[in-house]
């Protein structure tokens, strides 16, 4: 398992990093098999979604504001139930398929770290397995 470094800028972002996970799975050397991408942490998340307009970004931050927003009526002492909530919602792990060397991904669709907490210094485990045969 390899345990990655993310380091986060905004209180709440979505950080595309499909280039880093691919290079991961080149450096591995599988050509088929599958990538486990896991976010343990409770105000963070991943998604896949599209990646060729930023505006796609903004519009799911946008809509997860309105539908949890920070100044709820929150019981949680910390403060920061909104991030726990939008984690839940978005959810903490993907499963993708490797094939010849690379992530199977449609046309447009990026992996996006979330962050709902920040800025903050996260982890993203990844597990690469080969296909057996």
């Amino acid at each position: 398992m390899l345990d990655i470094g993310i380091s986060t800028s905004r209180k709440v972002e979505l950080q595309n990093i499909t280039a880093l996970v691919q290079g991961k799975v080149a450096l591995s050397g599988v050509r088929d098999g599958w990538c486990y991408l896991f976010v343990p942490h409770t105000t963070a998340a991943l998604t896949i979604n599209e990646q060729a307009d930023p505006d796609v970004v903004r519009d799911i931050i946008a809509q997860l504001e309105r539908m949890v927003p920070e100044g709820g009526d929150y019981r949680h002492l910390e403060g920061n139930s909104a991030a726990h909530i939008k984690s839940s919602l978005v959810g903490c792990s993907h499963l993708l398929a490797i094939a010849g060397g690379k992530l199977v991904l449609g046309t447009w669709q990026g992996i996006f770290f979330c962050e709902f907490d920040g800025p903050r210094s996260r982890r993203l485990r990844l597990k690469i397995v080969p296909e057996r045969e």
